[in-house]
């Protein structure tokens, strides 16, 4: 592994993830939690950004960049949905759970499908598109308004975090949809190389 600033960036934030996990568990205060995940957030952007600028991109950072922040998501996506607390504050918690087990669905879904079209050398096929980034950002900021939400001094906080993350759903599914669609020739090809 190439110790550049961008890797060690990535490391740094899948090394948060049980310092976030911790700290919500441990009841510290909502901002406090937010803040950390926050910070952990930018890492992501900020390790982008500098492997494109400074030509230190490489093979360890392209893996490990997309599965540190599927884990972060999801290991507070896990917490949010398991609090029983938030859950009973929130519009729908039949609904919250739903997309949260959306959201981590879709990010299993896509990261086994790119893996397979990597291996078919088809990778381009399924990468990143503007929806998927978008959606990035609204579930980083949803996440960050529901982590916050306890210590807000308006619920209206948790209103709009659980908006936010609904709408990172949504465009969870539509992601989901396009990159199924693009790999589809070649799932029917697969499938008919199979059946021959």
């Amino acid at each position: 592994m190439p110790w550049t600033i961008p890797n060690l960036l990535t490391l740094l934030r899948v090394a948060l993830i049980p310092v976030i996990g911790a700290l919500y568990l441990l009841d510290f205060p909502g901002y406090i939690v937010a803040i950390v995940f926050l910070l952990a957030g930018l890492t992501d952007w900020l390790d982008g950004y500098l492997a494109r600028h400074l030509n230190e991109a490489s093979p360890f950072g392209a893996f490990l960049d997309p599965v540190a922040d599927k884990l972060m998501v999801s290991v507070v996506l896990v917490l949010l949905a398991a609090d029983v607390t938030l859950v009973g504050s929130v519009i729908s918690p039949a609904l919250f759970t739903v997309v949260t087990a959306i959201i981590i669905g879709r990010e299993i879904t896509i990261s086994a499908l790119r893996e397979w079209m990597a291996e078919l050398g088809r990778r381009g096929v399924v990468r990143v598109g503007w929806i998927g980034k978008v959606k990035t950002t609204i579930q980083f900021i949803a996440i960050t308004v529901l982590l916050g939400a306890e210590s807000a001094p308006y619920s209206a906080f948790l209103v709009i975090g659980e908006g936010l993350l609904y709408a990172a759903g949504a465009l969870t599914l539509w992601s989901m949809f396009i990159y199924l669609r693009g790999a589809w020739p070649t799932l029917a090809e697969q499938a008919q190389r199979t059946e021959t």
